[in-house]
C-alpha cells in the first residue's frame, strides 16, 4: 500500500482493510520520499537544510508507523517503509524486492493537462507494474 500521507491516505488505508479476512497475508505501507534538488544559490545553510529535511523524515516515519500500528491492532501483518526516491521507479523497485502481490495506491484524479505537465504516479505505475495494482479514487 503507497500512501503520501495526505488527507487520501485514510481512504487508501480503509480500502485496504477489506481485504483484510484471507486476502492479505502481509501488508507494507509505503512512504516515499522525492529526492529534493540541490540547495546551491540558496540563502539557507546546508545545516539548517539537514535538521529541516531530518524533523520532516522524523515526522512522516513517525505518522507511517501509527498508521502500521493501529492495523497491527487489528491483526494484521504490517511494516511501516519510509524511504527516498522517484516516486514511481521507487514504488515498483519495493514492490518487485517485497514479491508483492498487488499495489495498492490512490489516484488524486488531477486531470490529463496535470499528468502531462507533473506526471502521473498511478499512471507510470499502471503502465509499468509486474503485478496487479489498485486504484483507490481519492478525489470528489
Amino acid at each position: 500500500m503507497c500512501v503520501d500521507l495526505s488527507k487520501s491516505t485514510d481512504e487508501i488505508v480503509n480500502t485496504s482493510l477489506k481485504f483484510k479476512n484471507g486476502l492479505i497475508e502481509k501488508l507494507w505501507i509505503l512512504h516515499i520520499v522525492e529526492s529534493e534538488p540541490d540547495f546551491v544559490g540558496f540563502g539557507v545553510g546546508p545545516q539548517s537544510v539537514r535538521n529541516s529535511y531530518a524533523k520532516e523524515f522524523h515526522d512522516e516515519h513517525c505518522q507511517i508507523q501509527e498508521i502500521a500500528d493501529k492495523l497491527r491492532s487489528i491483526g494484521l501483518d504490517t511494516i511501516a517503509i519510509l524511504t527516498q526516491g522517484s516516486t514511481v521507479e521507487t514504488i515498483l523497485k519495493e514492490a518487485k524486492n517485497l514479491k508483492a502481490d498487488m499495489i495498492i495506491l490512490g489516484s488524486h484524479g488531477h486531470g490529463a493537462v496535470y499528468d502531462l505537465l507533473v506526471g502521473g504516479v498511478t499512471e507510470g505505475v499502471l503502465r509499468k507494474s509486474e503485478c496487479p495494482v489498485l486504484v483507490v479514487p481519492t478525489h470528489d
